[in-house]
């Protein structure tokens, strides 16, 4: 009772905090934030995939701030900025996250903590949150015009359309899976989630996102091809989701760490917004949204 009582204390902290950052934040102050909180996560990462020493990890992740400057600096021109080092970053991230399924295929890969297992693990990192990264910060400044006379640009509710369609698909995956929940999506990684939580996830994922897109003004004829942007970005937010418990599994750790009471870590919390992000940006760009 006590745990969930933190848990709940907890998430009505971060929801709503989140929610007013997203939506009234200037986009370089947002990448700022995210960029804090998306390294915190790589610092747990990094630990998982086998980097012990504390410097080590100070290192690594400082070398990701630097490359995540260099590509904002990059993408500054005279003329405001262009997207296209972001865009290629984002294609990047989506091509990894297809790929990571021929991993999650392969539960014993990598699982030995051999030089070269910790080397892909690494990488990984690195592929899973620069490209969500950039995918947050192109969704967030994507110059639509704006909404409530000018008080809230379209770009904002569109990142928020993202992070609310992953955030009620974990609610949705949640309880589905424990009033339904039968066949098992994954056993051997994580062995609660069910292919009926994965269903109820896709179900009030796709409710939510079509419920907040609404807020850019968005036309109905529009709402079919925001559908298949919900579905698409809630499957591979479980693909987040299972490759982080394969770190974990790989790692023999609970969470990845106890910064958040009653949620465990950055990681923890970020999984699938790591792997939906990208996913969003550019199936949002397909679909002309």
């Amino acid at each position: 009772m006590a745990a969930t009582r933190t848990r709940m204390i907890s998430a009505f902290v971060m929801g709503p905090s989140a929610i007013l950052a997203v939506l009234f934040l200037p986009t370089s102050w947002m990448a700022v934030a995210a960029a804090l909180l998306f390294l915190g996560g790589l610092w747990e990462w990094f630990k998982l995939s086998g980097v012990e020493d504390s410097l080590s990890r100070l290192l690594l992740v400082a070398l990701h701030m630097l490359l995540m400057v260099a590509l904002a600096w990059g993408s500054h021109t005279a003329q405001g900025g262009t997207s296209a080092l972001f865009d290629a970053v984002i294609l990047v991230g989506v091509a990894w996250w297809v790929l990571s399924l021929l991993w999650l295929a392969r539960y014993d890969f990598g699982s030995h903590h051999e030089g070269w297992s910790r080397v892909v693990k690494l990488l990984a990192g690195t592929l899973a949150v620069i490209p969500a990264w950039c995918a947050l910060v192109t969704l967030h400044g994507t110059p639509q015009g704006s909404i409530d006379h000018g008080l809230i640009p379209k770009g904002h509710v569109w990142l928020l359309v993202a992070l609310m369609t992953v955030w009620a698909a974990d609610t949705g995956a949640y309880f589905a899976g424990r009033a339904f929940g039968k066949h098992k999506l994954a056993p051997r990684i994580s062995p609660n989630k069910t292919i009926e939580g994965l269903v109820g996830g896709i179900v009030l994922g796709m409710i939510v996102g079509m419920a907040v897109v609404s807020f850019t003004g968005i036309a109905l004829a529009s709402l079919p091809a925001v559908a298949i942007l919900c579905m698409v970005t809630v499957l591979f937010s479980a693909v987040g989701d299972l490759y982080e418990s394969l770190l974990k599994r790989h790692a023999g750790a609970k969470d990845s760490s106890d910064l958040i009471p009653g949620h465990g870590g950055i990681l923890d919390r970020a999984d699938s917004v790591l792997a939906a992000l990208p996913v969003f940006a550019l199936v949002k760009a397909l679909l002309g949204l």
